[in-house]
Parts: C-alpha cells; structure tokens; sequence
C-alpha cells in the first residue's frame, strides 16, 4: 500500500513539474521588477560575513567559505534513519527525519502514516561512517506519538515525538536540532540546494551542489538532485545550511519507468502555516514556532492579507462573453448597506471574480466569476487558511467564530476552482479562500446538492470548452435563524449560470437550493435538502438584484413566480 502511495505522490510531483514547465516555456516568467525583489529579500537574510553569497546567487562564483563544510557537518547531527518495523519487529522498509526541536522528529506522511506506525518504528542516529570509512556507533531512539503526533497527507509531511533517552542511555538532546524558519528568502530558483538522507537506507550520505532549483510555487519546490528510496524525509538546504523544504518524491520521467527528471520537496513556509493553522497551541510545539518567527501568533491571529495581494487583478468582467452581461444592482434603497472599499466601488475585485459585501448581514449580497473552460488550471486545495479582506472593516465579514464547534462549513460562494485559469490561476485559488466568499452552509448541502450543481457547471465548460460567467449568493430573509446572538442564517442560496453556446447564442439558467430543513439543530441534524431550477425571476424577486439583462435568455422565463422544477440527481441538471 505504501509503494502505491508513492506511485500516486511522484505523479502528482510529475503533474505539478509539468504545469510549472509550461509556464516557463509560453513565457509566464517572472517581471524583472519582481526578479529584483526576491533578490533583495534573498540578500537581505544571507549572513553579512559571507562575502561571496551574492556572487553565488547571481552565478558569478561557486566559491564557498571552508566553514561550509563544518557547518554541514553539525547540520547532519540532527538527521536520523527511520527504521520501519511491523508488530513483530520485521523490518518494513526506512525512511530519513530530522530533529527539529529537541523532541520533535519531522519526516514524510507516506513514511509515518499513523501513530502507529510511529509505535513500532526506531530513530537511529549517527548510522553513518567516520573519516575512516568505518562504522559509527548508532544510537536509537523510540517515538512518543502519545504526546504528539501531528500529519498532513496533501503536504506529506510528519511530526512527532520522540522519548528523550535511547536505548543505550544517550540523550536526545545530543543531537541539536533543525531550526524551522519563516521568513521569505531563503532560496530562489536558480540557486543550488544540498540533502542530507539516508538513500536505500544506508549510512548517512549529502548531495552537494550542482542540485539546481528549477521552480518554486506556494507549497512545494522543484530541483535536479541525486536521491534514492529511503531519503524520503531529508531535510533540504540552502547555502546557509537552513532548511527551505523537506524532501518527499522524484518527478518521473514519463518517457523512461525507471529514471527521474528532477526532485520535489514541500517547502517549510507551508508546513509552518498548516502547524500554526491547526497545532500552534500545542505546547510542544513552542520551540518550533518560536524559532520560525517570535511574532508569528500576532500575524496568525490577524487573518488578513497584505494589501499588495489585490494589486492589478481583473475582478470580473462583463464583456467575457462576447455578449455583455452586467453585475447585478441592487435598488438604491439597499445601496448604504454595501461594504464597499476605499475607492468607493461596490464590489471587491478578485482574480477573475468579483464580490458584493452586506455590511448587516456580513455576508456576500453576490458573486460573480468568469469560467474559461479552454484554460483551467488544476491547483492544489492547500491547507484550507481562510484570510479577511483588509480592503474592508472585518465587523462586516463573517469570520472563524461563525463556523467553529458546528455542522457548517464555509462554503465558497464562488467556488474554489472556478477561477483557477490562465496566468493568474495560483493567485486565483488563494483569493477565493476569503470570508467575503464564503456562506455557513449545512455539510449536506455544502459537500451535496452544492457541490452537484457547482461539478455539473465547470465539467460542461472544461468538456466543451465553453466560457461561462456564474452569480452566487444566499437569499436574505428577515426570519432567518439568529445564531450565537449575532449572525442570521441563510436557509436558502441561488446560483445562476450564464453560458454562450456553441451556436453562439447566450443561455441563463437559475438555480434555488434549499437548507431550510436542516438549521433546527446545527449541532446535531441530518436534515434533508433540496434543488430546484427556477425562472431568473424568481431569483431576482428573492433577492431584489437586477438581473434583466439575463432574463430574456432564461427557458423557463414566463414560467411564473413560485414555479420551479425540482433537481433530484444530477441528471436532472441543465445548462
């Protein structure tokens, strides 16, 4: 099962490498403006007595300071072999870790799976050679998973416990450890990175230089380096010695089973974010955290973005089309409720979408998204951080209060993949993780009759390469549920579809989804929902926003108020 795992991660490592190849070949390169800014962020964290570490950067020299060498020496304390046994003591396979606290261990999820996987499985240090060539004294440690056993699939990644005194009476602590840090720049595409791993479960080994840096992305970095099986886990550095990602797959050459075109690591500012996002109250975690930035809880707690992150995007545009279909308005007896921005717009722009705010309600009155189904982009979920909008005041967005300890989930509004196409796919798929795009909706409706309709749309225009642009949003009553003396509840959410066809002519239809009966209880309920596809009308009247542009477009137009067709599968669903 563990070698399927690995198939899968090294095509997935494959697909990612292929996306990032792509883009550099159709010239979606980095502006020089940008180019200089990561150097400057680069520089700015190099020690000021490496004199030749710029040099290095910009390829002017190889040179290295002597100390390089010792420093990787120390580096290499804290990496371990991770021996993996079954309940019997039969040896299963290895993997590599690294100390990166004095009593925590970080390696790969397809190495340590579960905690009990971690039960039976041994920490051996110094499984390595002296300058003799001759064996050094290994030293093994048993892992804790009961004080603390933290993993995430989609990032691979490990970490865990491990008791502070081995078998032959040494301490952990002997060993140092790996300090993770935050702060931007610790490598750029271009720079060479070394590994410290245990390949096939051998002794102790390095790759030193000449392992290039191909791409960087949000999550993950790509680079040309020598590993075997059993390194998964490695610690991957810079020039500093810093580690900047942990090691977890080979991208596979599709042309030849058995060689690989480059390596793929998960970078440390990621897995930082997920452990702050979802372990930083652990007291074991306090080193590691302290270490990565002093002033990290202030920024987590936060939860907004830097302003920079919205600078020249498209938002949505009503000519996409070829037909013009206008946002929304609402009537001007509704205009002083709009949250709206500096600049004084109605919207919020985002990459290739576009949301009204409620101040009341705290919630969106609409979104509105452009779909390009010849150029969607396939990126990765991430880790779920969901951000403010600093472009507004946070008392009208809705936040993490409003769905903990509950059976609702945030569910984009505009939904995640949606926007995810072109150049500005990646931005994209950050941008819709924002509270101004997200609605508390029941888990039966958000991961059923919802995700139904919202795979239905985006499979018709990636399949017939249709252009669609999509308006989303709740239907605000006056009894909507009071819940936690603050927020009102939507119990019901519209969803219209605006496609040109392949005869060229422009189709509308509207969607009205239901969670009236599921909101008696949100804590325990598994109540029923419902589908129905309506006149644009109908929407229309619920919500008081114009959408006459589209209603000459819309089959069940003439139908009349109150009339719909009720969805029961997916079949039912037309566009």
């Amino acid at each position: 099962m563990r070698e399927s795992k690995v198939k899968r991660i090294e095509q997935q490592a494959l697909l990612r490498y292929r996306q990032l190849e792509s883009a550099e070949r159709n010239g979606e390169n980095k502006a020089d403006g940008e180019k200089l800014e990561q150097m400057r962020i680069r520089s700015s964290v190099l020690d000021a007595y490496d004199r030749l570490a710029v040099e290095r950067i910009i390829h002017d020299s190889d040179l290295l300071p002597v100390a390089y060498l010792q420093a990787g020496v120390d580096a290499g304390r804290s990496v371990c072999r991770i021996v993996l046994m079954n309940g019997q003591g039969e040896i299963q396979g290895y993997g590599t870790g690294f100390l990166i606290s004095p009593s925590l261990i970080m390696t790969n999820n397809h190495v340590l799976e579960t905690a009990e996987d971690a039960l039976y499985a041994i920490a051996e240090f110094n499984f390595e050679d002296d300058t003799d060539f001759r064996p050094k004294e290994t030293v093994s440690f048993r892992f804790a998973p009961d004080q603390l056993f933290i993993t995430d699939e989609p990032l691979d990644f490990t970490v865990i416990a491990v008791q502070d005194t081995s078998s032959s009476g040494r301490q952990l602590a002997d060993f140092g450890y790996l300090p993770l840090l935050s702060p931007a720049g610790k490598v750029l595409e271009g720079e060479y990175v070394s590994i410290i791993q245990h390949p096939k479960g051998g002794p102790k080994a390095v790759t030193l230089r000449e392992n290039e840096v191909r791409f960087l992305s949000p999550d993950f970095i790509h680079y040309v380096s020598d590993t075997e099986p059993g390194s998964s886990g490695s610690p991957v550095f810079n020039d500093q010695w810093v580690v900047v990602a942990l090691h977890h797959a080979g991208v596979p050459d599709p042309d030849d089973p058995l060689a690989f075109i480059a390596n793929e690591g998960i970078r440390i500012s990621a897995i930082l974010r997920y452990l702050r996002r979802h372990a930083g109250g652990h007291p074991l975690l306090g080193r590691v955290l302290e270490d990565a930035d002093p002033d990290a809880d202030a920024v987590w707690e936060a939860g907004s973005l830097g302003e920079e992150w919205y600078e020249g995007v498209s938002g949505y545009d009503p000519s996409f089309l070829g037909a013009e279909v206008p946002l929304p308005r609402l009537p001007e007896s509704l205009a002083a409720d709009i949250a709206r921005p500096e600049d004084g717009s109605d919207v919020l722009d985002y990459a290739h979408f576009s949301i009204m705010m409620s101040k009341e309600r705290r919630l969106a009155y609409f979104t509105a998204v452009n779909i390009d189904g010849n150029q969607l982009v396939q990126v990765r979920r991430g880790n779920d951080e969901w951000f403010f909008d600093p472009r507004i005041p946070e008392e009208f967005q809705s936040g993490p209060e409003l769905y903990a300890r509950n059976e609702l989930d945030r569910g984009h509004l505009t939904r995640r993949q949606d926007p995810n196409w072109g150049i500005d796919a990646v931005k994209a798929n950050a941008h819709t993780f924002h509270f101004t795009n997200c609605a508390p909706q029941h888990k039966n409706l958000n991961q059923k009759a919802w995700l139904q309709l919202e795979d239905y749309i985006l499979e018709n225009a990636e399949t017939h390469g249709l252009k669609a642009s999509v308006f989303t949003g709740p239907v605000f009553r006056e009894d909507d549920r009071l819940y936690r003396d603050e927020f009102r509840i939507p119990a019901e959410f519209w969803k219209i579809a605006a496609v040109m066809k392949q005869d060229g002519e422009l189709s509308a239809t509207a969607y009205l989804l239901s969670q009236r009966d599921m909101l008696g209880n949100l804590e325990f309920t598994d109540g029923r929902f419902r589908t129905y596809q309506v006149p644009i009308t109908e929407i229309a009247a619920l919500t008081r926003l114009d959408f006459s542009r589209l209603i000459p477009y819309d089959p069940l137009t003439g139908a009349g108020s109150g009339t719909g067709r009720l969805v029961l599968s997916r079949e039912d669903l037309r566009l």
